[in-house]
């Protein structure tokens, strides 16, 4: 095991795991077939997968039931694990695809546990790139070396503990199913012949989920929803918290709205948008940040990050000089407890605004990142923010800003300065984002050819992850001579010294 720990390593203090990992087990590798020891086991890519395939238990002594078995894998911390399966989908044509799918199925499913949402979206990533690929529902199948009419068959044919039934009895074959015996025969085909495609289609839309969790900005439609009593209370407190003077007022008022909110079933979003709290001033905001949450760690996306949206977002899209340091604080301190809440109920709203975030936003924004998250969550925050998957991108917002927010990201200075801050803070990017940062960078480079603050960032960028930017160095030259900045030179040496 020991001789594993400096690639471990690797992946959990590594910028740049993949490359790093692939050349570690290259000269590992050559090492070991130089020096071929009988007592100690070879250093290649198949042990390394079998070393994250190996079983083991988990014994708990206050439990009387068996230990639970797990793989080695499934005992590292979930970035380690993340790290691991990008890099296998990385250098995944120098393993064997059928370990890596076993290995991707059983992270997904096989344990029957809870699996962290970044180490299940690298295993499905894995899974969805192998050319062995198979849905879960037909894995049994040899699909690689059976003919279509021995799958379809296969397929199609009655399952032997059905047909063993139907040997032995005359009647109905279940109690609760009103088929006969006489009408299962071996030729029943138990699915419809229609186009794969088709079924996949009306699955995904069937499945589709709004991930923008707004209520209607039609105020009829919010009266409508709400009782009579409760819109009646929102409106009052509504009122109060315009002539709130002293801050037990206020926190008299944080009392009746939580209670409003989450001790009468009402509608929190509905209440939120009649009560108005964005339109507070700081200083009243910054006391009803801090006393409307719950305090429960627990509760983490829900309630948070509704007190979120509608009490700083606002504040902060409409932002066109430095905030309050009153507000800033507040927000800091509430981000550091509630840091999911923070991704979806402003980080990630502020990051779509539909004009672009500024300069202020993105000091706001760098500030959050920077004192509130791991650099993990960073890394993954990038990733969704950058992909084109927008289903993934989950956030919330108010009605009456839904004009304010775009469902893509605005490009702009100030957001190539906030990426620029977010590598001097030595966030390692995934290859994903890395690959996305490029795409933009060559898309944008005409646009901003005079720009410092485009030439600055491109310069660090290309500092932090020249190893990652071996494959665009030549697509990264031409874009880079459509530049006239100071620093261009200085960009096309790193570029040239790649």
């Amino acid at each position: 095991m020991e001789e594993w720990i400096p690639l471990l390593d690797i992946f959990l203090k590594s910028p740049s795991p993949e490359t790093q990992a692939s050349l570690w087990l290259d000269e590992a590798s050559n090492s070991s077939s130089s020096s071929s020891s009988s007592s100690s086991s070879p250093i290649n890519r198949s042990s390394f997968v079998s070393l994250l395939k190996k079983q083991s238990y988990i014994t708990d002594q206050n439990s009387s039931p068996p230990a639970n078995k797990v793989m080695f894998i499934e005992t590292l911390p979930n970035m380690v694990q993340s790290r691991i399966l990008s890099f296998l989908l990385y250098d995944h044509e120098r393993f064997c695809g059928k370990d890596l799918v076993w290995l991707a199925r059983e992270i997904l499913g096989g344990s029957g546990k809870e699996v962290d949402f970044w180490v299940q979206r690298a295993a499905q990533n894995l899974l969805d790139r192998m050319p062995e690929r198979k849905f879960d529902w037909i894995s049994r199948l040899d699909l690689g070396s059976a003919d279509e009419d021995g799958i379809g068959e296969e397929f199609d044919s009655v399952p032997d503990w059905l047909t063993e039934k139907k040997a032995g009895s005359t009647g109905v074959i279940l109690p609760w199913l009103p088929v006969s015996c006489a009408d299962v025969g071996s030729e029943t085909l138990v699915v419809d012949s229609c186009n794969e495609e088709d079924v996949m289609s009306q699955s995904r839309e069937t499945m589709e989920v709004d991930h923008r969790e707004a209520v209607d900005d039609n105020d009829d439609e919010i009266n409508v929803a709400l009782q009579p009593y409760v819109h009646e209370m929102a409106v009052n407190l509504r009122a109060q918290m315009k002539s709130c003077e002293s801050t037990s007022q206020v926190l008299a008022l944080c009392d009746e709205i939580r209670k409003l909110c989450l001790g009468k079933g009402g509608d929190c979003l509905r209440v939120l948008a009649l009560v108005e709290p964005w339109n507070a001033d700081d200083e009243t905001a910054a006391v009803l940040l801090s006393n409307l949450h719950s305090g429960s760690e627990e509760e983490e996306v829900g309630w948070p990050s509704q007190v979120l949206c509608s009490t700083v977002l606002p504040k902060f899209l409409a932002l066109e000089k430095s905030a309050s340091r009153v507000l800033i604080s507040a927000t800091i301190e509430f981000c550091k407890i509630h840091q999911r809440a923070a991704e979806y109920g402003l980080v990630f709203p502020l990051m779509l605004r539909k004009e672009g975030i500024n300069n202020f936003i993105c000091e706001v924004v760098s500030r959050v990142l920077k004192e509130c998250w791991h650099l993990g969550h960073i890394a993954a925050f990038c990733q969704k923010l950058l992909c084109e998957r927008t289903e993934e991108r989950t956030f919330m917002f108010l009605p009456c800003h839904r004009d304010l927010i775009s469902d893509d990201l605005t490009w702009n200075e100030s957001l190539f300065i906030l990426f620029q801050n977010i590598l001097t803070h030595d966030v390692p990017l995934t290859q994903g984002s890395v690959d996305c940062l490029v795409s933009k960078v060559q898309e944008m480079a005409e646009r901003y050819c005079k720009s410092l603050k485009f030439g600055n960032f491109l310069l660090h960028f290309i500092s932090k992850f020249a190893p990652m930017l071996h494959a665009h160095k030549y697509p990264l030259i031409e874009s880079v001579k459509c530049t006239n900045s100071l620093v261009t030179k200085s960009i096309l040496s790193k570029l040239n010294a790649m």
